[in-house]
Parts: C-alpha cells; structure tokens; sequence
C-alpha cells in the first residue's frame, strides 16, 4: 500500500525526490495511518482545488485496501 500511495503522488508533484511516506502501527480498531510527506511548494498539488485530489488519492488508498483486506487512513502532513 505504502508503495501504491507513493507512486500516485510522485506522478503529481514536481519534486518527487521530497515525497515520503510513514506508516503507524495498525490501533485497536485496526486502521492503518499513513503519513504523507511533501515539499512545502507542492501541497497545492497533492491537496488540490476543494481537497478534491486529496480526496480521490484517500479514495484509492482505501480501495486498494479493501482488496487485502485492510483498513486506511491517509494523513496530509
């Protein structure tokens, strides 16, 4: 998954030497959180007009999770 999430916004951004991810430890209720790391002047792609590219990476990330079974979150940071 962590793979999926990076390959979507590496296409996304103009600097994707600065993309990283962090993945917490699945909690009690089983959701995994991934942290989304970017360079400051690429938010504005990653997040998009409305939050609607945001919205559509989560959108994938938890299709793909429910295909392995998973639960996700992904965080913007």
């Amino acid at each position: 998954m962590q793979e999926l999430l990076i390959t979507i916004v590496k296409g996304l951004v103009e600097n994707p030497e600065a993309v990283s991810v962090t993945v917490d430890e699945p909690d009690e209720s089983g959701v995994v959180v991934y942290h989304l790391h970017v360079a400051e002047d690429d938010m504005g792609r990653v997040i998009g007009k409305q939050g609607r590219v945001a919205k559509a990476i989560r959108t994938v990330m938890k299709a793909g999770a429910t295909r392995t079974g998973e639960k996700v979150r992904v965080d913007i940071d």
